[in-house]
Formats: structure tokens, C-alpha cells, sequence
């Protein structure tokens, strides 16, 4: 195995998963549901939505390739569409209007109310969105099968859900040393990533519609 396509896995999957998941962007959404709860059922939560999102995220991954097969949709034209997706999402937050497709107002309204928002809505979509889903399909389908790769890409996404926990657990003291216009900052400049990356696999996929 080559060493250099290794850490050029790893590396890809950090960023993607940084930015798609967006710890950082996770936790004024946190205070903003749970904020009034006791410290010890936040932490419940965050635990729960952590280990229910990642049980999603490596069910996409370890199965979403055999069923983009059986529906016999080709990897480059997923590509595609996850970029577009990701696209639409870095519009959002790079222009800080929100993101629709993570949550509606609707699902918003229903999130303040219902007692247990662990696996909606934090779980889903706040951390396995659709952006998410579509970046570990695409990136457990660049592994080609090469079971150090694959492990490389789960390991890796992983790590990063560590961090939304850690960024959950430590919301309020996120919140306070950076401060809103700081989360703001932050998110804008993990949007200008993901726009970049959603570009990236775009031209991927179109390379491989063109047998490139």
C-alpha cells in the first residue's frame, strides 16, 4: 500500500467530514435546544446523538456502493450529485442563511418541543445530514475496496464525530470564548472549503463519465 495514497485518504476524509459536519457550527445550535436542560441530561444527549449518527454514517458507508449498484446508478454520476448538494449547503453557510436541508422550519418547531432531540434533530440531519451521507458514500467509494483505505475513512470520520461530541458537550463554553460572530466566521470559512470540495467532486465525476 502506498503510503502517500493512505494519508491522501485520510486527509480528504478529515476536510470533507470537517466541513460537512461543522462541530464547530454544531454547538449554538446545541444551547439553542438544550440549552435549558440539566448538565447531566445534555450530556446524555450528546452521547446518544453522537453513537446514533455514527451507527448511520457507517451504514452509508459500508452499504450505500451496493446499492447505488443495484439501482445501478453509476459512482460518477453520485459524484455529481453529492457535489451539487454540497454545493447548495457551502451557498448556505458561506452566506449564513441557514441550511434548509438540514432542517426545516417545521421539523425547528418540533425539535424545541419534543423531549428527546438526541436522534432528531441532532443526530438527524444536524450531524448525518445529507451532505454528510453523500460525502462518506463518495469517499468509501473512492477506496476501490482497498480495506486500508476504507479503514482509513472510517476511522478518520470517526475522529471527526468525536470532535461534534466534544463540540456538543462543550457548547456553552464554545459559545463563550468565540462568541457569535466568531461561529459565524468560523462557519463561513469551513463553507468556502466545502465549496471548494463540492467543486472537486463535480470535476471527478464528470472525468469519469468521460472515461478520464
Amino acid at each position: 500500500m502506498n503510503t502517500t495514497a493512505l494519508l491522501s485518504t485520510a486527509l480528504q476524509t478529515f476536510l470533507t467530514m470537517l466541513v460537512v459536519m461543522d462541530p464547530i457550527g454544531l454547538a449554538p445550535l446545541y444551547i439553542g435546544l438544550a440549552g435549558d436542560r440539566p448538565a447531566v441530561d445534555r450530556r446524555a444527549i450528546a452521547l446518544k446523538a453522537s453513537l446514533v449518527a455514527g451507527g448511520i454514517i457507517l451504514v452509508f458507508g459500508l452499504l450505500g456502493k451496493p446499492l447505488l449498484d443495484h439501482l445501478g446508478i453509476d459512482l460518477s454520476a453520485f459524484r455529481v450529485a453529492g457535489g451539487i448538494l454540497l454545493f447548495l449547503i457551502a451557498l448556505d453557510m458561506v452566506f449564513a442563511r441557514g441550511n434548509p436541508s438540514r432542517e426545516n422550519a417545521g421539523e425547528e418547531h418540533e425539535a424545541q418541543t419534543r423531549p428527546d432531540i438526541s436522534v432528531f434533530p441532532l443526530a438527524i440531519p444536524l450531524i448525518a445530514g445529507p451532505g454528510t451521507l453523500a460525502s462518506i458514500m463518495i469517499l468509501a467509494g473512492g477506496a476501490h475496496g482497498n480495506p486500508l483505505l476504507l479503514s482509513a475513512v472510517f476511522v478518520v470520520t470517526a475522529g471527526v464525530l468525536l470532535l461534534c461530541y466534544l463540540a456538543l458537550r462543550l457548547s456553552g463554553q464554545i459559545a463563550r470564548v468565540i462568541g457569535e460572530s466568531g461561529v459565524h466566521v468560523v462557519t463561513r470559512v469551513l463553507g468556502v472549503l466545502l465549496a471548494a470540495l463540492a467543486v472537486q467532486y463535480v470535476a471527478d465525476g464528470v472525468r469519469g463519465f468521460l472515461g478520464a
